[in-house]
């Protein structure tokens, strides 16, 4: 595990909102994560990149959404009912990450999140902080701030 792992969360459970990108299952430190709410009217912008969604109004404030299907090498998210924006903030920024669905909150010891693999259900490997093991199968920690800094 590295470091920027272990500094958050050493000494007590790391709590995951885990949620659905295609056929990945993934994962995000319930502490980076501002909302999540369902898709809104979102406005697109012209010339920005493929994965850029638009962006929407958040009670005054201006949130980017990105598709994370899209910018983690994926398949585009495919609109419907069940796509979710998890709201983060990322460098002093909103960020709106649009994904399929929305899993549940799960509680991971740190000392079983494993380095992560080159790559994760299709998803390059350095995007993840490591991956946890469950009954279901691998979930992979997304280090948000590896994710937006090629935004």
């Amino acid at each position: 595990m590295n470091q920027s792992s272990q500094k958050t969360t050493t000494g007590s459970m790391l709590e995951l909102a885990t949620f659905s990108v295609g056929e990945a299952q993934c994962g995000i430190d319930i502490l980076k994560i501002q909302e999540i709410n369902k898709q809104t009217q979102v406005t697109s912008v012209p010339q920005a990149p493929d994965y850029v969604v638009g962006v929407l109004n958040l009670r005054g404030r201006i949130v980017t959404v990105i598709d994370l299907g899209l910018k983690t090498g994926l398949s585009p998210i495919t609109r419907d009912k069940d796509n979710r924006n998890i709201i983060v903030d990322s460098m002093g920024e909103h960020i709106g990450l649009l994904v399929d669905r929305i899993s549940d909150v799960m509680s991971a010891d740190p000392a079983h999140v494993e380095p992560p693999p080159a790559n994760l259900g299709g998803i390059e490997g350095s995007y993840f902080e490591g991956v946890v093991k469950t009954d279901s199968g691998l979930i992979g920690v997304l280090d948000i701030e590896r994710v937006l800094a090629e935004a």
